[in-house]
Parts: C-alpha cells; sequence; structure tokens
C-alpha cells in the first residue's frame, strides 16, 4: 500500500458510496443475485449495521476518495467466539496492491481485540480472486454454511483460526 491509502472507521456520510461500490464489484462479477448484499436492505446504511456491539467495519480510501471497505460482524448463530467477515468489497483500481489484504488485517486484528477466536466468511465462485485472497490469508473451506447471515445466494463458506 502507498501513503495515499489509508483505512479508518466507518462514518454516516459513507454509506452510499460504499453501498454503490459493493453493488458495482457484484454487477462487475455477475454475482448481483438474490440472496446476496446486492439485495441486502442493510447494504444502504452499513454504518447503523456496525453499531451493533461486537461489530466494526472499515473504509479504505486512496486520495481522499473512498474505494472500499469490509467488516466484522457478530452473525446470529454462529460458533462461540466466531465472527463473520463482511462486505468486503474494493474498486477494480484498489486491487492488485495490497489494500485487500492490509483491509483484512485490520478486520483480523479488530476481531482479535474484540475477543473472537474464529472468523467465517461466505463468498461465490463468481468472486474467485478474492476466494485466493482468502485462501491465502488462512481460510479453509467448509462443505456447507455456519450461522445465519440470510445470504442464500452465497456457496463457498470457509473459516479461519484467529491466532
Amino acid at each position: 500500500m502507498n501513503e495515499n491509502v489509508t483505512i479508518r472507521e466507518i462514518q454516516p456520510g459513507d454509506n452510499a458510496k460504499l453501498a454503490t461500490i459493493i453493488r458495482s464489484v457484484l454487477a462487475e462479477f455477475n454475482a448481483n443475485k438474490p440472496g446476496t448484499v446486492y439485495f441486502d436492505p442493510t447494504t444502504d446504511d452499513l454504518h447503523a449495521l456496525f453499531r451493533v456491539q461486537q461489530s466494526a467495519y472499515f473504509v479504505v480510501e486512496e486520495a481522499g476518495n473512498i474505494i472500499g471497505g469490509a467488516g466484522v460482524y457478530p452473525t446470529d448463530a454462529l460458533p462461540v467466539g466466531y465472527c463473520e467477515l463482511v462486505k468486503i468489497y474494493l474498486l477494480p483500481q484498489a486491487r492488485g496492491k495490497g489494500i485487500g489484504k492490509a483491509l483484512m488485517e485490520k478486520c483480523f486484528e479488530t476481531a482479535k481485540l474484540l475477543g473472537y477466536t474464529g472468523m467465517y466468511l461466505e463468498s461465490m465462485p463468481e468472486l474467485k480472486t478474492a476466494v485466493g485472497l482468502y485462501e491465502r490469508c488462512g481460510f479453509t473451506h467448509l462443505q456447507g454454511p455456519l450461522g445465519n447471515s440470510g445470504h442464500f445466494g452465497c456457496d463457498i463458506w470457509m473459516v479461519k483460526t484467529l491466532a
């Protein structure tokens, strides 16, 4: 990452830009289907969603422009000690620069500070580049979903132990 890139906590004024980024990335990869965050109404007010205890959402800016984000969320019915890595999306110009990895590491650190010992995520085959990044960052595949995210359009499930 270069010095023009910063990672910060979400602010109320970030909602519209983040919703646009999330939906544009899903559309870019033909993953804008039912049962995903594309149609999730919480996507339009992430700041409110991440006011829940034991959650956090981070925004990535480059030269003052929002280029992506990711969060940690206590998804219902996950195993004790687990959170979910959620809504990790980057604009095309942010990819391949180590920004996604840095953003995930910020989420790992925050999850540990919040007391979590494991992290879960859901994805789709359409997002194979992201799945490769998850694998390189220590996530392993599961045979089925954990918890109750409500995102039935996802059919890749992964977990990581937070050391």
